[in-house]
């Protein structure tokens, strides 16, 4: 079989999945001013693109697979089959205007929007009913007002550079994240598909591995019934005798954030020698 051939973004996406493909078997080596990372499966093949640019490239044909986010996806209107949404990365592509700006003030005049998202802004404005003149943008969108935009429409995780850059949020158009995504053609050969769906099984499983800890405690017989009855699980815990025929040894897999919870009421039903360890991989 041909090579499998995936494109990454460069730029603050790549770390993460630089650790997510780390955490599935796959660790990566990139060289300085390089931009084919060396990886440890002979049947990839990688390569950074910006993430603007990924989306039509697995639409071309040239690539089979890759990452970028739902955002440029959507702007860029690309043809590809979503595989996985990663949930990294979570940002929202919003309409922002100075604070002092009212809506009033805007719909009386043909605005000036900066942006990078030009076809996304375009439909926004256009179905808001705005009089509006696109201005494309390479960066630094939230520097542009007042002086030589009346609105951005850009990305922001937390709001906090528009705010610096007093600016106010009106709208939100689009929720986004990072995807793991395929080209058609790629989708269509059943070698290729079948190495996607296993790339996606293995981040999927280290996703939710992230999520879980293992806890392991010992209990009695006699607090045994009681303490399991009152378990949160995945399905049921395991569960071994002790030598000795002293009490058991349980096992559950829980989220991360049901602990601060669970071990004070373990420990209350009887549960004793309570262990916590991080999963690495969680295959439902």
């Amino acid at each position: 079989m041909d090579k499998l051939r995936i494109l990454l973004p460069k730029g603050r996406i790549f770390d993460n999945l630089a650790r997510l493909f780390a955490e599935a078997g796959f660790p990566l080596y990139l060289a300085d001013r390089t931009y084919r990372p060396v990886v440890a499966a002979d049947w990839l093949e990688i390569k950074l693109m910006k993430p603007q640019n990924v989306g039509e490239l697995l639409e071309l044909g040239s690539h089979d697979a890759g990452f970028t986010g739902l955002d440029w996806i959507r702007e860029n209107g690309a043809e590809t089959e979503e595989i996985l949404d990663l949930g990294l990365d979570r940002v929202r592509v919003v309409a922002a205007v100075p604070s002092g700006l009212d809506d009033r003030a805007l719909r009386a005049k043909k605005l000036v929007a900066a942006t990078e998202y030009v076809n996304l802004a375009s439909a926004w404005l256009s179905a808001s009913g705005y009089d509006y003149r696109i201005l494309r943008t390479y960066g630094a969108t939230e520097v542009f007002p007042p002086d030589d935009a009346d609105m951005i429409i850009d990305n922001t995780s937390s709001g906090q550079t528009l705010r610096d850059n007093g600016l106010r949020i009106i709208a939100t158009l689009l929720e986004s994240s990072t995807r793991f995504v395929a080209s058609r053609a790629a989708m269509a050969d059943q070698e290729k598909r079948s190495r996607i769906e296993e790339l996606a099984m293995l981040f999927k499983a280290v996703l939710a591995g992230r999520e879980m800890v293992m806890l392991e405690m010992n209990v009695s017989k006699a607090a045994f019934q009681p303490l399991v009855a009152g378990l949160p699980a995945m399905r049921s815990p395991t569960v071994a005798p002790l030598f000795g025929d002293e009490g058991f040894a349980v096992k559950i897999a829980v989220k991360k954030s049901e602990v601060p919870d669970i071990i004070p009421r373990l420990k209350k039903l009887g549960a004793g020698d309570i262990l916590e360890y991080d999963l690495r991989k969680v295959v439902c």
